[in-house]
């Protein structure tokens, strides 16, 4: 069941999967992309936003994910009777991922190649692991979506690990960082749920889904 400030999911399905730039699915609801390390638990996270157990596929392979994945969803927003439409877009992992660096470098040209060609992406997340603190990738890459103007957020996983006491460590931790003009920061648990709530809140923001999003 959903919780009260979390949309109603009613479907979550695979839409496509693009190896090659300019190969995305046409163009239609508000797109958040999601993007972090290989072992950050970005695939427990987009499970958990979906409500589905295995929608994006959990591997204990660093680096699985090949291409950009997406993923559409119609929800049902509380207090709003229409269903309206968002698409997740799973990024491939960096960092860690055992792969060749020529492959990372085709990586990295297809998800530039990405953002700067979607004109509905609303929303770039970043996940940072709450036990790490962010690395060069991390700092290239705010870097980067500042340089482009693209809408961008930090998001700290795996807080289930942690203590409560250490969860405004790991907040000040990952601003401080990103200097003075750092994005703002949320912090969740994939495995638990922790702080879903609180993201949803942000990507229906970003999205302008009470706005009238398109309706699937």
């Amino acid at each position: 069941m959903a919780k009260p400030d979390s949309p109603l999911i009613l479907d979550a399905v695979y839409l496509a999967e693009a190896r090659e730039a300019g190969h995305w699915p046409p163009e239609g609801p508000a797109e958040v992309a999601i993007a972090g390390r290989s072992n950050v638990g970005k695939s427990t996270l987009l499970n958990r936003l979906a409500g589905r157990r295995a929608l994006a596929r959990v591997s204990k392979t660093p680096g699985r994910t090949r291409g950009i994945i997406f993923y559409d969803l119609a929800l049902r927003l509380p207090g709003v009777s229409e269903r309206v439409a968002l698409r997740l877009v799973d990024l491939p992992g960096y960092g860690y991922a055992q792969v060749s660096r020529d492959e990372r470098k085709a990586w990295q040209r297809l998800v530039e190649g990405y953002v700067k060609a979607r004109s509905s992406l609303r929303l770039f997340l970043i996940l940072l692991d709450a036990r790490r603190t962010p690395g060069e990738e991390e700092l290239q890459l705010v870097h980067w979506l500042r340089s482009e103007r693209v809408p961008h957020h930090l998001v700290v996983t795996k807080t289930d690990k942690l203590r409560a006491a250490e969860h405004g460590a790991a907040r000040g931790k990952a601003r401080g960082a990103f200097g003075p003009d750092a994005p703002a920061v949320s912090l969740v648990s994939g495995e638990t749920g922790e702080g879903v709530d609180a993201l949803w809140a942000t990507l229906v923001a970003a999205a302008g889904l009470r706005d009238g999003g398109p309706n699937p």
